[in-house]
């Protein structure tokens, strides 16, 4: 990812929290059989290795899993995004030298990713990813609501997947490249938009 100085996010709790944000990333490899990709959710358990370690699975028969991986894999994780448009920027008025541009969180992450087949292992990623994305209902869903055979079948359906993450790319776009009273007239005109992004894209840049 190309990352200008002013918009690298080196911050490791920074990037964590970015990556726990997003619920869907993007699992890249490359293979013989071309580029593989599959939207896939993961969570972190940012206690094991320098970086983290992701978890998450795959649907067995996907050919991502069978294909091996050339060098590293990447898993995307794309944060909050918005469009800045030139008007918002006092420049405008002053000079007309500006043009369009992307206000955006990404992270990527590498590394060797391990497949694994485990129905022990399986069962505690899915119940984790489960209990991740339910605890916040008030009526959630546990793994152990279905009946032990139905997940048992379930579970010879899929492929875990760990990776533990050997290097991390992050960036923070949030118009940091542009004057105070540039930054004020996008943080300006997101606030005032009906979509809730660009809303929240507006807290994110800075003063």
């Amino acid at each position: 990812m190309y990352i200008p100085p002013a918009f690298r996010e080196d911050d490791l709790p920074a990037i964590h929290a970015t990556m726990r944000a997003v619920r869907l990333a993007n699992l890249v490899t490359a293979t013989a059989a071309g580029l593989l990709c599959t939207p896939l959710p993961l969570f972190l358990d940012e206690t094991e290795g320098e970086f983290g370690v992701l978890y998450g699975h795959l649907a067995r028969a996907n050919p991502q899993w069978r294909e091996p991986a050339q060098g590293e894999a990447m898993a995307l994780f794309t944060g909050p995004d918005a469009y800045v448009t030139p008007s918002w920027y006092a420049t405008k008025r002053e000079t007309g030298k500006v043009v369009p541009t992307w206000n955006y969180v990404a992270v990527h992450a590498y590394g060797t990713p391990d497949f694994f087949e485990d129905a022990d292992r399986l069962l505690a990623v899915v119940t984790r990813l489960t209990d991740l994305h339910e605890g916040a209902r008030e009526r959630a869903w546990a793994v152990d609501d279905a009946p032990p055979a139905f997940i048992a079948a379930q579970l010879r359906g899929i492929v875990g997947l760990r990776l533990p993450i050997t290097r991390l790319e992050g960036k923070r776009k949030m118009s940091q490249n542009r004057s105070e009273a540039d930054r004020a007239g996008v943080r300006a005109g997101l606030a005032a938009s009906e979509g809730e992004t660009d809303r929240h894209v507006a807290t994110l840049i800075p003063g």
